[in-house]
């Protein structure tokens, strides 16, 4: 047995490779931070507190770059209403400019499953704001006294109001990106639809044959499927666009100004592109995580769809010899250890396994929704958290299933061909023609015999291998057709 990996030292703690530290104080008492770091006191106590995930926040840029508008827009806002003076609010600004271009994202160290309703990373984003807001002020990091994390960076503020603003936006961003990649997975569908518009096969029902359709029809069904449920993300997306910004602790708006809200959600919609509304009640907009739910319920439809989407994939495909083999899925990597030339349909089984997942992050949402209690939701962060990974896997998902599956799909229209014609499915569309009795005793003496209807139906004279020909023929089999009436 190999010995074991000892784990990494952690990036709190004094050592010689980094020996400068600088003395924060809190109501906890004085602690050491690295003099390096852009992070303060009540950071380095929730990384002590909260060792959860191994997730930090900083590796969830959405959220980070969230928090920075957020906190932008209120500098902007409290220097609107003279609450702030200008070298400050334009030193908290560019702070922020630079985090929302991806700079400081390594500073956000914070567990993303933490304690405190997320006022863990709020803490977290006002000492990094704070201290390279000082740096440009030409002050040194923890040198508070010229621009304070709290007093500053957080005026009029709370982590009620900025937390649930700054997830709403991250949430806002990951499904603009989940937008546009179920749309490359929806044309990828609709270019195969139109590929295979010719080619018949039989339908099934309940995994029996039923009734001829096109190969065509079946993967134009994907692809509607997939229009569907993006126009249902983006209704769930505009119920995040309303914000509880200025309400501060419990929606009452205590310690901001009366305009606060009105004017920091202007410039957050500036800064974002995104037209948002403050909540016409505060006090309800705090406690309630309606919107989160709402988008957790589209992402699960999206999985369960995508996953059966897949589902049918894997069984049309199966064989290559003794399955369905009605399509190929593009060889992408050997299948076994063991059986030489085996090779398994490991995308669609990737985007099952993801669409496990977001249907058990939907289940964390709504106990985490559950347990909100009177004036504020303290479970916000594991709501962020799987909301996220739901959005991003299904991203992820939708781009593989499209560019290494989708795509390189072919079909075995020959093997189709002779399954059409073996199949007794083909009496169905015989009942208007020969009638259902005549049909049906084709059908059962063609399952006894092994004989085809179609052979049936002519030796039996029931119909002329001209008409018999018209009504097989894929336009009357696969859509609806005007026949005429049968005399009484």
């Amino acid at each position: 047995m190999s010995a074991p990996v000892p784990a990494p030292a952690s990036p709190l703690s004094r050592s010689e490779s980094s020996p400068e530290f600088r003395t924060e104080h809190d109501l906890l008492g004085d602690r050491d931070v690295p003099a390096a770091a852009y992070y303060g006191v009540h950071t380095l106590r929730a990384v002590e507190n909260f060792p959860v995930t191994g997730t930090p926040i900083g590796a969830c840029p959405d959220l980070v770059i969230a928090l920075a508008c957020v906190k932008q827009a209120a500098a902007q806002a409290n220097h609107d209403l003279g609450l702030l003076d200008g070298r400050k609010a334009d030193a908290i600004v560019r702070a922020c400019e630079e985090i929302r271009a991806g700079r400081l994202h390594d500073q956000f160290v914070v567990d993303v499953i933490q304690g405190g309703a997320g006022t863990s990373t709020n803490m977290n984003a006002n000492e990094v704001v704070a201290n390279r807001a000082l740096e440009l002020l030409g002050h040194e990091k923890g040198d508070y006294g010229h621009l304070h994390p709290l007093e500053d960076v957080n005026a009029g503020q709370s982590t009620n109001d900025v937390y649930p603003t700054a997830v709403g936006l991250s949430l806002q961003f990951a499904a603009d990106r989940l937008l546009d990649a179920m749309e490359v997975l929806r044309q990828a569908f609709a270019a195969k639809a139109e590929e295979f518009a010719d080619v018949l096969k039989m339908g099934r029902t309940q995994l029996q044959d039923a009734v001829p359709m096109t190969l065509g029809q079946e993967f134009a069904a994907y692809a509607v499927m997939l229009a569907e449920d993006r126009a249902r993300l983006d209704e769930a997306r505009t119920l995040l666009r309303e914000i509880n910004l200025g309400g501060t602790a419990i929606g009452t708006g205590l310690n901001s100004h009366p305009r606060y809200a009105e004017v920091a959600c202007a410039h957050l919609g500036a800064i974002t592109g995104i037209p948002l509304t403050v909540a016409g009640d505060l006090v309800e907009a705090t406690q309630d995580v309606g919107a989160f739910v709402q988008l957790s319920g589209v992402l699960k439809r999206i999985a369960v769809k995508l996953s059966k989407t897949c589902n049918d994939l894997r069984l049309l495909s199966c064989g290559p010899r003794a399955g369905l083999a009605e399509i190929n899925l593009p060889p992408v990597q050997a299948g076994s250890s063991i059986m030489p030339g085996k090779v398994n349909p490991v995308i669609p089984e990737v985007v099952n396994q993801i669409a496990f997942e977001v249907i058990g992050n939907d289940v964390t949402v709504t106990f985490a929704a559950e347990a909100g209690q009177l004036q504020l939701n303290a479970f916000e962060p594991v709501i962020a958290h799987s909301l996220l990974k739901s959005l991003t896997h299904l991203r992820a998902g939708c781009l593989t299933l499209a560019e290494r599956c989708v795509d390189g799909i072919t079909a075995n229209r020959e093997h189709l061909a002779r399954l059409i014609g073996q199949s007794i499915g083909l009496a169905t569309a015989l009942n208007p023609h020969i009638g259902y009795e005549q049909a049906t005793a084709v059908a059962q003496e063609a399952l006894t015999t092994g004989a085809s209807v179609q052979d049936l139906v002519l030796a039996k004279g029931l119909l002329t291998p001209e008409r018999l020909r018209e009504i097989l023929h894929p336009d009357s089999l696969a859509r609806p057709h005007v026949r005429a009436a049968t005399a009484s």
